[in-house]
């Protein structure tokens, strides 16, 4: 059994009965019309519990499972007064779905806060999450979905002494599954609001933005033999990032500019080398009524940093990582456009991206009566220079400008968003792809796909909507073709029924189909089901969790009050 430090599962039943004791104690004056220095508490939370009751399917690769059901659960608890703040969140994921890491199973507390704030001020002690920027050097984050939670434990200052600047200090050892990891991060972040000071920028309607942080991670050395087997590594104790910013907005414009490097830090995922990190990133963005544009480049070397530099599972983990780098690539919703998603890679890469929005009026040619959406979007990401060196030095020199031999991703799709009618809406994609298979997920080579997508929505009434989806996905690597449909038949304000089928229409054969019933009344939502699901990635903002096959009936329960 997995417990999280400090709470054993002993301690982790006992902890949320006494937060809703102290909860319940603290909102019993307020009841009587009592304020003071706390006003009136405020008592709010969630549930939510996915369970999927499995069964094998020697077609698809489920392999068999010990366990009649399987869960993710979760139960979230906060209390919010004018000056103080408590909260905590139960997990139960002691049999957790399919394709979560086997670290992952448990049960506990690993989530809980006291936080005091005051005019210019806010104190948290706990488990907390924070980002500095865009993320470079320290972004901690919750992410169910994937798998990911790793939060810090320890203590935040954040306070505001003048208008426009804000200041972040904090520190604390970063969750690993249900344990902290040894090592203690630190950092601070200072964020000025140029134009709260200078007159003239904001009589020009101008907004100038300035920040700065540094982090660091002290760790211990580990015993890591080097590739001779006779001498050891000689870990730093001690690394250091940094990140500088600057955001200008102006009208519709709007530019962020940012930098961020890190010093020597030898890890499982860099080979265990000593070079130095950096990312460097610019995006311009241009909006105004009917029309908008976005322009992103980043390159990034060596920026993996983790609160642990041994990772000992052969999966890929997604855990202990201090920062994230956003992958400039479009996060697709439809299920064939997002079947070979893009993870990004931390040891470097070139990443473009470019996007543009327009509407055609109505009553024009190409707008016709209710006007029409015409989105473009194309993202590039290729390897950077790499002249490779041996373990234990810097391991490599990289011309910034110059790229590597290997494209691992590209993307060209179109979207046209059109109301054909007052009851019926059409939206279309194409989209041609490159997915480096071997690049992202180990071997696989060069899948090159074309993909096309129409989507329908018919309103019957005001309480009952039709919506369909087509897909295909035509290439000839890989698994080959694929074709996708989907019907959704919503009845307001309670019900929704769906159904939908994804046919390898290429090399296997298989259908992966699934149906769902979906009820919601006030804060509760039930939905109930029955799928057959590929193996696959599963991915969000660049971070990727490999999900294998299952099929099963399922149950989905939230509930926010």
């Amino acid at each position: 059994m997995n417990s999280l430090f400090p709470l054993s599962h002993r301690a982790g039943r006992t902890l949320l009965p006494a937060a809703l004791t102290l909860a319940v104690a603290t909102s019993a004056p307020a009841q009587s019309g009592d304020s003071g220095f706390f006003g009136k508490p405020t008592l709010s939370g969630s549930i939510q519990s996915d369970i999927l009751f499995p069964q094998s399917d020697s077609k698809i690769g489920t392999g068999s499972y010990s366990e009649t059901a399987l869960t993710n659960t979760f139960a979230e608890l906060s209390l919010t007064t004018n000056h103080l703040d408590a909260g905590a969140r139960l997990e139960y994921l002691e049999h957790p779905l399919p394709g979560f890491h086997k670290d992952y199973a448990g049960w506990g507390v690993p989530f809980f806060y006291l936080k005091g704030h005051v005019k210019h001020a806010e104190l948290t002690l706990g488990t907390f999450y924070e980002q500095f920027g865009s993320g470079f050097v320290l972004r901690t984050y919750e992410e169910r979905s994937l798998g990911i939670d790793n939060s810090l434990l320890g203590g935040r200052l954040v306070a505001t002494p003048v208008a426009g600047a804000t200041v972040k200090v904090l520190a604390g050892k970063q969750r690993r599954y249900w344990n902290w990891n040894d090592s203690w991060v630190g950092g601070a972040d200072l964020e000025l609001g140029v134009d709260q000071w200078v007159k003239a920028l904001r009589q020009r309607a101008t907004y100038l933005t300035l920040g700065a942080s540094y982090v660091t991670k002290y760790e211990d050395n580990d015993e890591v033999l080097m590739a001779d087997a006779t001498h050891r590594y000689n870990f730093p104790k001690f690394v250091g990032a940094y990140d500088l910013r600057l955001r200008l907005q102006k009208g519709g414009w709007n530019v962020l500019a940012e930098y961020a490097g890190k010093g020597q830090d030898p890890s499982q995922d860099n080979g265990y080398i000593y070079r130095k990190g950096s990312v460097a990133m610019l995006s311009a963005s241009y909006s105004k009524r009917g029309m908008s544009l976005l322009l992103q480049a980043k390159r990034s070397d060596n920026m993996s940093y983790r609160s642990r530099r041994t990772m000992t599972s052969a999966e890929p983990d997604n855990s202990s990582y201090i920062n994230h780098l956003p992958a400039f690539t479009m996060d697709h919703t439809y299920a064939l456009a997002a079947h070979y998603p893009y993870a990004t890679n931390p040891n470097g890469e070139w990443a473009y991206q470019a996007e543009l929005g327009y509407t055609f009026k109505r009553h024009t040619p190409l707008g016709g009566k209710y006007g029409t959406k015409l989105k473009a979007n194309f993202s590039h990401v290729h390897a950077i220079d790499r002249n490779e060196h041996a373990g234990g030095t810097d391991g490599y020199g990289s011309a910034f400008w110059k790229w590597g031999d290997e494209r691992y991703y590209q993307d060209f799709n179109v979207q046209l968003e059109k109301k054909l009618s007052r009851d019926l809406k059409l939206n279309l994609m194409y989209m041609n792809q490159y997915y480096n298979k071997t690049a992202v997920e180990g071997k696989g080579g060069m899948v090159h796909s074309n993909i096309f997508v129409a989507e329908g929505k018919y309103r019957f009434s005001n309480k009952v909507t039709l919506r369909g989806e087509a897909q295909y996905l035509t290439t000839g690597d890989d698994e080959h073709d694929w074709a996708f449909g989907l019907l959704e038949l919503s009845v307001l304000p309670r019900l929704m029924f769906t159904v939908s089928d994804e046919w390898n229409c290429g090399a296997t054969g298989l259908h992966y189909y699934s149906g769902y019933v979906t009820y919601t009344a006030g804060a509760h939502r039930l939905q109930l089901g029955y799928v057959r699901n590929r193996a696959g990635y599963n991915c969000s903002g660049g971070v990727c969790r490999y999900v294998p096959a299952s099929k099963g009936a399922t149950v989905s329960y939230n509930y926010n009050f």
